[in-house]
């Protein structure tokens, strides 16, 4: 799949910028006929786009070598990728304006109306296939997700089945595929981009703060107070910057703001240390500014989502909580009843120490 889809996105390219014409690009509107505010706009809603390099991540366990090839393979493919979206995307404006783009197939469509109708079925199958492949990275990333999740008895444990003779979560992918098939199935997709988008910005967020609590409070064992105190202002400055951009406040408030954002995260480099630990292989370097960029980066464009995508994913989120109260709580707990009854038959010294812990 992956093969074809470089032939075909390089068939786009080639064809576009050889039947298209640069005018397209400037007329009518300009170059940006919806400003900056537009792109940053658009921006957000194709986010979900790189929601597969993270599934990459859940795979260490059955590579070789992880800690070398995951940063390797995960900043190289997203590079590559971004790359071909741009010419790609830059192909298309070549060909037709962007007025013209249809909405529902705007490749097919676009050659049909340059007198390329074999090249629309050729770009309509290729569509095809990459739903199709976008759906199998869905659930790689995914199904691991779950297996790993089941084993913490998060999840019913059945979902952590590994087949013997592949090795890969047989249960939890036949779950997810069922679960994908009928998703797919039923529901529109303006609604799952919309979700997908927002729950990948928060993600996102979530795994750039923990980066930097990791680095300074866990390795570096500083007090968590000074960290947790910066990410509080960092998030509240990204949080009053993007509102005053999105509500077209008066201009000087985004200079303060920004320079509130920079100052704070160069006070706090300067006065808490950073220790890297000599037995990592990688580690994010110049923290923690690539951090500090990716919060604010994913709450500017969660900012410019429109309100359905925080009802719906309020709803999604509320009935995940619910579910972890109701089971996960309550089945991680026997679980681990069961490894202290376990331990305690197996190593009857200790029995009295774990019975005063649990009394204290």
């Amino acid at each position: 799949m992956t093969v074809f889809h470089l032939i075909f996105f390089g068939f786009i390219i080639i064809a576009g910028f050889y039947k298209g014409s640069a005018k397209n690009l400037v007329e009518p509107g300009g170059l940006a006929p919806f400003g900056v505010k537009g792109i940053l706009d658009g921006a957000a809603k194709v986010y979900f786009s790189y929601i597969g390099y993270d599934s990459v991540s859940t795979m260490a366990e059955e590579i070789r070598n992880p800690a070398k090839s995951l940063p390797v393979g995960i900043a190289g493919s997203v590079l590559i990728v971004t790359g071909l979206y741009c010419l790609v995307a830059l192909s298309l404006c070549f060909l037709v304006p962007y007025n013209m783009i249809d909405k529902d197939a705007s490749f097919s469509v676009a050659f049909q109306k340059i007198g390329w109708k074999w090249a629309g079925n050729v770009v309509g199958a290729g569509a095809s296939l990459g739903i199709v492949a976008s759906l199998l990275v869905a659930m790689l990333g995914q199904a691991r997700y779950l297996c790993v999740i089941a084993r913490a008895r998060l999840v019913p444990s059945w979902l952590a089945k590994v087949n013997p003779s592949t090795g890969t979560p047989l249960n939890a992918t036949l779950f997810l595929g069922l679960c994908t098939a009928s998703i797919a199935l039923f529901t529109e997709l303006r609604i799952i981009v919309d979700i997908i988008s927002i729950s990948t910005l928060l993600v996102f967020y979530l795994v750039a703060n923990a980066l930097i609590y990791r680095r300074y409070v866990i390795v570096s064992h500083n007090p968590p107070s000074q960290t947790l105190l910066f990410l509080f202002l960092l998030s509240s400055c990204s949080i009053g910057f993007s509102m005053s951009w999105k509500l077209e406040e008066q201009w000087w408030v985004l200079p303060v703001f920004g320079g509130f954002m920079v100052t704070i995260t160069a006070f706090f480099q300067y006065m808490v240390p950073s220790i890297c630990q000599a037995n990592e292989e990688w580690s994010v370097p110049f923290m923690p500014w690539p951090a500090v960029a990716s919060i604010f980066l994913n709450v500017f464009l969660v900012t410019s989502l429109k309100i359905p995508s925080f009802q719906r994913f309020g709803i999604w989120a509320c009935l995940i909580t619910l579910f972890y109260v109701l089971y996960g709580v309550h089945s991680t707990y026997r679980a681990e009843e069961m490894e202290v009854g376990v331990g305690e038959v197996s190593h009857p010294s200790i029995q009295q120490s774990k019975l005063d812990i649990q009394l204290l």
